[in-house]
């Protein structure tokens, strides 16, 4: 399975932006989609998810993202609003195939103030 994430780059403090990872290889059944953040010399950051179940998101981001998926394509989007400083960071997208996690490459985000 490999990941193809895009959309990340350079935006001003409360633009808009939307990172994109496309799943392809052989996928059998995607189970979890996800996107984590990480910021050098921190932990890499779950900020929003996509299961079965629903969807949910870091307190840091609630109300300001969405994540969506389009399950004929093996895609997840992440659709960020009212971006903040704070929010810059390399962005990695996340699928669980069975039970076999994948990373994305890694998309980087920097939010000028």
């Amino acid at each position: 399975v490999q990941l193809q994430a895009s959309g990340g780059g350079l935006v001003q403090t409360g633009g808009p932006l939307r990172l994109s990872c496309v799943a392809s290889g052989r996928i059998l059944g995607i189970n979890d989609m996800a996107w984590y953040r990480q910021v050098p010399g921190n932990q890499r950051e779950l900020v929003a998810t996509m299961t079965t179940s629903g969807s949910g998101y870091a307190d840091s981001v609630k109300g300001r993202w969405i994540i969506s998926r389009d399950y004929a394509k093996n895609t997840v989007l992440l659709e960020m609003d009212n971006l903040k400083p704070e929010d810059t960071a390399v962005y990695y997208c996340y699928v669980m195939v069975g039970v076999t996690n994948y990373w994305g490459q890694g998309t980087l985000v920097t939010v000028s103030s």
